[in-house]
């Protein structure tokens, strides 16, 4: 598979405090890569970076080919982003705000009202018309990834999506990505809930903005000798932290 994200020497400083550290991975075509790390480990700030939604301080990301930064206008058509607080207006409906991003993302009126009918199909329009503060979060969650979707974008930044929700919505959110990579979407999701890794094709463990471990998560549990992705991710971080 050819790869469509290229990450390389990326680097992100806030001041004397270096959030991502020199970081490099690339993202294959059609493939789902998981993005694990402790809270504060560079997870979020990467992704920033990559969809142009923060400012690189040295480095570079290619898309499909194009510099991120110089090209961003023509990287953001092809990307869809969910952000960790999930990115919707929480005083407005789940309608209101699928209606205000079909706008911003360039769909036409009846393009917006088809987006419309097709979430009835999966959410009562009860809920729908709720504001979205007062939604569970798992109708929360289901309605941004929708947002997130609603440019049917190649490529598709989930960051720690499933923070907050039950197992059992968990479990459905993850059935919705690997629908997404039958349809031949490349994917990010970026995660702490580790059993989730389990899910992915390559995962990466970063940690104090270093990238400290990269791999298929069988081939990894296996040359670790460890059964699972918590015993891996432990070990990781701990032989890190004593260099």
């Amino acid at each position: 598979m050819d790869s469509v994200i290229e990450v390389k020497n990326l680097c992100r400083k806030f001041g004397k405090f270096t959030a991502v550290n020199n970081i490099n991975f690339n993202i294959k075509k059609g493939e789902i890569l998981g993005f694990l790390g402790p809270n504060g480990a560079g997870k979020t700030t990467t992704i920033k970076m990559i969809t142009g939604l923060l400012k690189i301080s040295s480095g570079n990301v290619f898309i499909k080919g194009m510099d991120a930064v110089k090209e961003r206008k023509k990287v953001k058509t092809i990307t869809g982003y969910m952000s960790q607080k999930f990115s919707l207006y929480p005083t407005l409906t789940g309608l209101e705000n699928i209606t205000f991003f079909g706008g911003i993302s360039g769909l036409s009126k009846a393009e917006i009202l088809r987006k419309i009918e097709e979430i009835k199909t999966e959410i009562p329009e009860s809920n729908l018309k709720m504001k979205i503060g007062d939604m569970p979060p798992g109708i929360k969650q289901q309605i941004a990834l929708f947002v997130c979707l609603l440019n049917d974008p190649e490529l598709i930044f989930l960051d720690e999506p499933t923070s907050g929700v039950d197992p059992e919505n968990r479990r459905k959110f993850w059935e919705e990505i690997y629908r997404l990579k039958v349809r031949g979407k490349t994917l990010l999701v970026s995660t702490h809930n580790l059993d989730e890794a389990e899910y992915a094709d390559r995962i990466i463990i970063i940690h104090k903005g270093d990238i400290i471990l990269q791999g298929e998560p069988e081939y990894l549990k296996n040359s670790h000798n460890v059964k699972n992705i918590e015993l891996l991710f432990k070990e990781a971080i701990e032989n890190y932290d004593k260099t």
